[in-house]
């Protein structure tokens, strides 16, 4: 891994550890690889307006996620961004922008 890299890896996660709700931390590299999936799988719905899209919050049921190949999150793409979603809970759990 280049210091470029290492550099970029470590501020994500030191933001990540400063945002108070972001508990999940995605690489960059493996942003690359929702971006890519998200494109070409693309689940685009619209905000609920009484949904305030935050970390943390829980996807009303209206709203059909789909699931990520690794299963392990699942997506939606509101307001042009994507969302990962615990599948258990339904509760957001990264955001990106």
């Amino acid at each position: 891994m280049t210091f470029r890299s290492t550099l970029a890896v470590t501020m994500l996660l030191a933001s990540t550890a400063f945002a108070a709700a972001q508990t999940v931390v995605i690489t960059p590299e493996e942003q690359v690889i929702v971006r890519e999936y998200v494109k070409t799988n693309p689940v685009i719905v619209e905000r609920p307006s009484n949904f305030e899209l935050v970390v943390g919050a829980i996807i009303p049921d209206i709203l059909k996620p789909g699931a990520l190949a690794d299963n392990k999150y699942q997506y939606v793409v509101m307001d042009g961004r994507t969302v990962l979603i615990d599948p258990q809970t339904r509760k957001v759990v990264y955001i990106m922008d």
